[in-house]
């Protein structure tokens, strides 16, 4: 059965299609929003995942490069693995979904978004978005939805509802919200330096407009979805829960859990495994759920003891910060380096500098962003977090958070004008015990200014986390949540900013939302935190960007040379511009409105560079002076070659003041000299004079 509906949102038309295509997924749409089109489905397998404790589900965003009517760069001429954009995007729409599938579910579910066609006007995330959540609630797979997602944009202060590419680039504010019909359930945001009352002001700007998004979503299922099917519970039976509680008495788990060392808690909660081992031999059904009753066990205990006690696990106060160190310069050679530590996290960062022509290219379905000047990578080693095993490379975390702390910087970094580098930041996890994106912001923050980039600001992040009870009402908001508050809590709310306002936020939550109280309570929070943790420590470490980049960072000098000039200054096949290179050692880039940019680390060389660029872009007129190369002898003459790739000749009449003979009586090859030009000879050679160069003149 085959139904469309359609609905305006922000401006434009948006239309879903259930019952067209896909028929054997659990659940489709194929949505139409202007001309982007994506197919979003949902499938789910028919058992549980036999030994996992986790939902297994999978989110994908595939960017297909026909929707944009382009051809796959490289070799092989087809995707690849996902995009860095299409990673966030499957976590954007991950994050509010994963709490409203039911706790104890075990089948594996997948949801895939297919980008068809890409309309610039129309963002294919936030449809992809709007589509998992449409194939989900009609399909038969448990879902406690609908949910609705919307992106806010601003310009001049004025908000826009789900903004073009264009806008959503070049605006203050990029701002994802997603709601349930009460409310918020995640929200995603990068912003130049956004008060926070106006960002309060946008997300349930959001929110009510998610409202009517899912009062059309109501529509559809009334009509298409389908019954919801049933499924094997993987919840630990209450009668493992009472017997473990008699082996096992909350005020012992009580003891286990509540300390500020994450390592005498885990040798705690071993023993009572062994404990419960133990006494479960005979048990092997209960055996197979024991990880879990543990964890269940450990989470009711702290969540108790926060909530009706406001005691943490480590001892602090509910809006207490851990202990805080800061430090610069832990790394000799490299560019910049600073290390940040929160209790047991510790970020070390490292910035390395390098020519703009090395900023990462950028070859995907949004043609707005070509390249990344600026880039924050995330390492998370297994030893940061007292385990063993082999690296695989970033996964969809890693790549998540790193892109977290360069959102949480980039409102604050020099133009390109002003500082013609690229940046890479790199935040190496050395101890991990909850919110390290947090931590690497603020690492990243010192080793950018260790390594002289001139940011306009000092920006730092913390992370609130939540405990809530059986009302609205019933809660606790703690701040600079540790990994077991976090594991065991409701809320992981990340902010990042300077004292004048937000960069960057983004929340998870484990519950089907948050009123705002609790957003409002959680902005302000962060709020105290960071702007104690820029004042505190931060500033101690170091207050301001270093005035000059470091003794072992490349030096760029920028230079501007008319456009037409271009070709003589790479010559033919480059051959021109490598002799320069081969001679000085820089590296150069010129753009096609005639921008020069000479990278190298010793300045005379450089500043020879430069001299040779300007020497080749000038038009020649009688009496400049240049210092040149003999580089071939004739009767008549020797001809100098004063740039790579530029020769003039001087006659032999004009080598000397006194008459010579021959040319070889005064000059061999290989001999510097300085002359005069005299203008251009009747064949159009440049003409030089050595007897008529005025005394005591060096070269141009």
């Amino acid at each position: 059965m085959y139904k469309s509906y359609s609905m305006e949102i922000g401006g434009k038309t948006f239309t879903v299609d259930i019952g067209r295509v896909a028929a054997q997924a659990n659940g489709s749409a194929f949505i139409r929003y202007g001309d982007t089109t994506v197919l979003s489905t949902a499938t789910a397998s028919v058992k549980p995942r036999d030994g996992i404790d986790f939902f297994p589900l999978s989110v994908e965003f595939e960017e297909k490069m026909y929707s944009v009517g382009k051809i796959p760069g490289g070799f092989n001429k087809r995707e690849g693995k996902a995009s860095e954009n299409a990673v966030l995007t499957a976590r954007v729409i991950d994050r509010p979904m994963r709490p409203l599938f039911p706790k104890d579910y075990r089948n594996d579910v997948t949801l895939n978004n297919l980008v068809m066609s890409v309309d610039p006007q129309c963002r294919p995330e936030i449809v992809a978005m709007l589509g998992s959540a449409i194939a989900t609630c009609v399909s038969d797979i448990p879902f406690d939805g609908p949910c609705a997602m919307t992106q806010i944009g601003m310009i001049d202060g004025e908000f826009l509802v789900n903004p073009s590419q264009e806008e959503w680039g070049k605006g203050d504010l990029k701002l994802t919200v997603a709601s349930t019909a009460q409310k918020v359930i995640m929200i995603e945001a990068g912003a130049n330096e956004i008060p926070e009352e106006k960002m309060i002001e946008a997300i349930y700007k959001a929110h009510e407009i998610n409202q009517t998004i899912i009062e059309f979503i109501n529509k559809i299922v009334a009509e298409t979805g389908k019954p919801k099917h049933e499924y094997t519970s993987c919840a630990v039976p209450q009668e493992m829960f009472d017997e473990i509680k008699q082996i096992v008495s909350p005020e012992e788990m009580e003891e286990a859990v509540f300390t500020d060392e994450k390592q005498v808690r885990e040798e705690n909660i071993r023993v009572i495994k062994e404990k419960l081992e133990e006494a479960f031999a005979e048990k092997e059904e209960w055996l197979e759920l024991l990880e879990e009753a543990v964890y269940q066990y450990q989470k009711k205990t702290v969540r108790k003891m926060i909530l009706k006690d406001h005691k943490r696990p480590d001892g602090r106060a509910i809006d207490q910060i851990r202990r805080l160190a800061a430090e610069v310069d832990i790394i000799p050679r490299v560019h910049g380096s600073a290390m940040f530590t929160r209790g047991q996290t510790q970020i070390c960062d490292v910035v390395t500098l390098a020519p703009l022509s090395e900023m990462q290219k950028v070859d995907g379905i949004d043609e707005n962003i070509t390249g990344k000047r600026y880039m924050h990578h995330y390492n998370f080693p297994s030893y940061s977090v007292g385990e063993t095993k082999p690296s695989r490379g970033p996964g969809r975390r890693e790549i998540g958070h790193g892109a977290l702390a360069e959102r949480a910087l980039m409102p604050v970094l020099p133009s390109e004008e002003e500082f013609p580098y690229a940046i890479r930041a790199v935040s190496e996890t050395f101890e991990s015990n909850g919110s390290t994106s947090m931590a690497s912001t603020c690492a990243s923050c010192m080793a950018l200014m260790a390594a002289g980039v001139p940011i306009k600001k000092m920006v730092a992040g913390i992370s609130c986390g939540l405990v809530t009870g059986d009302t609205d009402d019933d809660y606790v908001v703690l701040t600079d949540i540790q990994g077991l508050e976090d594991f065991f809590g409701d809320m992981d709310f990340k902010v990042t900013g300077t004292h004048e306002g937000i960069t960057a936020i983004q929340m998870d939550i484990k519950i089907h939302g948050l009123t705002r109280p609790i957003v409002e309570e959680a902005i302000r929070r962060t709020r105290e935190a960071r702007l104690y943790i820029m004042d505190e420590v931060m500033s101690k470490a170091i207050a301001a960007p270093r005035e000059e980049i470091g003794e072992y960072a490349p030096k760029i000098v920028s230079m501007q040379i008319d456009p037409a000039k271009i070709g003589d200054v790479v010559g033919q096949r480059g051959k021109t511009i490598n002799e320069i290179i081969e001679r000085t050692g820089v590296k150069i880039d010129i753009t096609d409105d005639g921008s020069v940019s000479i990278c190298g680390t010793e300045k005379d060389k450089m500043q020879e560079a430069v001299h040779m660029i300007e020497i080749i872009t000038t038009d020649f007129e009688a009496g400049q002076i240049f210092t040149g190369t003999v580089v071939s002898i004739k009767e008549f003459g020797a001809f100098i070659e004063f740039a790579p790739g530029k020769e003039g000749m001087v006659h032999i009449s004009r080598i000397s003041k006194e008459r010579i003979n021959r040319v070889e009586d005064v000059l061999t090859l290989g001999d510097k000299v300085t002359v005069v030009c005299m203008g251009k000879d009747r064949m159009g050679r440049i003409s030089f004079s050595m007897k008529d160069v005025p005394k005591n003149k060096a070269k141009a």
